[in-house]
């Protein structure tokens, strides 16, 4: 990947610079897909529910942590009906300040909104049951998203989770000259996921989405 980004400065400004046009809104969040978000949602909380239901070993519904949050699309309507308390992290300061509006009488169980890029973000040690990472890894350059899986891992608590949902390419690494990112293949971010120290205990494709755009696939690491 380096030789896609060659200046990390300009990789991580021009992106900001993206986000910082883009309105606040469920349509801007996904990228004028926002007729997805009922299927996203639906999959993911099938998907989550599945550590939260186990008899034994099972994630604990105490905190979670929205990374790469926008306005809480994700907090509202998939974290907020699990979780006692949720943390929003978002590079974006104006879609925090509208997740507050947006969420309504739930921001009450709102721990922290933390505005940051994730290159620089640490969550607190010990503190998150689950954190959901969905598409905004490919902001980040390769040795970052390793180096911030790394902090995630010590910011679980015990049987905790950390969750990739994300476009996967069907081979190598595809650049997005308009919002400043990167897709990888599923090889690769296995890779990466591997560098960390985490290991992959459950994957799956979302199904479903328009054939138009890349698939999507979650991954669950501990």
């Amino acid at each position: 990947m380096a030789d896609i980004v060659e200046d990390e400065m300009n990789f991580y400004s021009r992106a900001k610079g993206y986000w910082r046009e883009v309105p606040p809104t469920v349509d801007g969040m996904l990228g004028g897909y926002g007729r997805i978000s009922n299927i996203d949602l639906n999959g993911s909380k099938a998907f989550l529910q599945k550590f939260l239901d186990k008899d034994e070993g099972k994630t604990d519904t105490g905190c979670a942590l929205d990374c790469g949050a926008g306005i809480g699309r994700i907090t509202k309507r998939l974290l907020l009906p699990l979780f006692r308390t949720v943390d929003l992290v978002d590079v974006t300061q104006e879609f925090l300040d509208e997740a507050k509006t947006y969420l309504g009488e739930d921001s009450k169980r709102v721990g922290n909104y933390f505005c940051s890029g994730l290159q620089d973000f640490v969550p607190e040690h010990g503190r998150y049951d689950v954190i959901w990472i969905q598409w905004v890894i490919g902001h980040l350059t390769d040795d970052h998203l390793v180096e911030f899986l790394r902090r995630c891992q010590s910011g679980l608590r015990p049987n905790g989770l950390i969750v990739i949902k994300d476009n996967v390419a069907y081979q190598g690494v595809i650049p997005d000259g308009v919002d400043s990112s990167v897709c990888r293949d599923l090889a690769i971010v296995r890779n990466l996921v591997s560098q960390a120290g985490l290991r992959i205990i459950h994957e799956e494709k979302q199904m479903n989405f328009p054939k138009e755009i890349y698939q999507v696939h979650t991954l669950a690491l501990r």
